[in-house]
C-alpha cells in the first residue's frame, strides 16, 4: 500500500528543514566571528610579548654600553633576565647594621643614577615604563642572639630603612620638576630582607652577594595583557 504525505506535511518538514539550516548558518557566523576574535586577540598579545622582548633587549643593550666600564668598577652586575642593575658590596653601600648611605655609595648614586634615568625617560622607552623599584636584600642572619624568625623581621626593618634612604637620596639630587614628578611616579622602594638570597654552587647560602641593592625596571607589557584578556571577556 503506498503512502503519500499530503501537501501540509511536506511544506510542515521543508518549514523544519529551512529552520534548521538557518540555525546552522547562524552558528556557522557565530562560531567564524569568535574565531576572528580569538585571533585578533591572540595576534594583539603575541604583538605585546614581541614588543616587550624586543624592549627588554634594547633597554639592555642601552644599559650596558652606558654602564660596562662602570660595572667592575663598581662591582654592580647587569642582570638582563630581571632587567636589573645589583650593587653586590654591602661594605661600600652603608654602614654595618646601618641604613646610612655610605660617602663611597652617595658618589656612585650621583654617577649612576642620572644616566639611569636619562635611558629609562627616552621617547622610545618613557612610556613602556611601569615601575622602577629599588629593592634591598639582606642576608639571612642577624648579629646577636635572635632566631631564624627575628631575624627575618629585624633584616626586614634594615632592608626597608635602607631602600627608603635610597630613593630620598636619589630623588633630592634631581632639581628639574618635570623629571622628579615622572621618577617619583615611577619609584617605589622595596625592602625584601632574606627572601631572596642568592646560593654558591654548593646550594649554601652566600652571604656576601645576598647583601645588595637592585634597580630593577618592570614594564607594561604585562598589564597590556591582562587588559586584553579582561576585554575578551566582556
Amino acid at each position: 500500500m503506498r503512502i503519500f504525505k499530503s501537501s501540509k506535511e511536506e511544506n510542515q518538514w521543508m518549514s523544519i528543514s529551512d529552520l534548521m539550516s538557518v540555525l546552522m548558518m547562524i552558528f556557522l557566523f557565530i562560531s567564524i566571528v569568535y574565531m576572528r576574535s580569538v585571533n585578533l586577540e591572540n595576534n594583539k598579545i603575541t604583538s605585546i610579548a614581541q614588543t616587550y622582548e624586543t624592549t627588554q633587549v634594547e633597554i639592555t643593550n642601552d644599559l650596558k654600553k652606558e654602564f660596562t666600564k662602570n660595572l667592575q668598577i663598581w662591582n654592580d652586575v647587569l642582570d638582563s633576565l630581571t632587567l636589573s642593575i645589583r650593587f653586590e658590596n654591602p661594605e661600600i653601600l652603608f654602614k654595618v647594621g646601618s641604613a646610612e648611605l655610605n660617602d663611597h655609595f652617595k658618589s656612585i648614586l650621583d654617577s649612576f643614577f642620572p644616566r639611569f634615568i636619562q635611558i629609562l625617560t627616552d621617547p622610545k622607552y618613557k612610556n613602556d615604563i611601569e615601575e622602577i623599584r629599588i629593592e634591598g636584600h639582606t642576608s639571612s642572619e642577624w648579629a646577636g642572639e635572635s632566631s631564624p624568625y627575628q631575624a627575618y623581621f629585624n633584616n626586614m626593618e634594615l632592608s626597608q630603612d635602607r631602600t627608603r634612604k635610597v630613593l630620598e637620596y636619589i630623588l633630592s639630587q634631581i632639581k628639574d620638576e618635570q623629571l622628579l614628578h615622572w621618577t617619583k611616579s615611577k619609584l617605589t622602594a622595596n625592602g625584601l630582607s632574606s627572601s631572596h638570597l642568592i646560593y654558591n654552587p654548593n646550594q649554601t647560602e652566600n652571604k656576601e652577594r645576598s647583601r645588595r641593592v637592585e634597580f630593577k625596571i618592570k614594564t607594561n607589557a604585562e598589564q597590556q595583557i591582562i587588559r586584553i584578556l579582561e576585554q575578551s571577556k566582556e
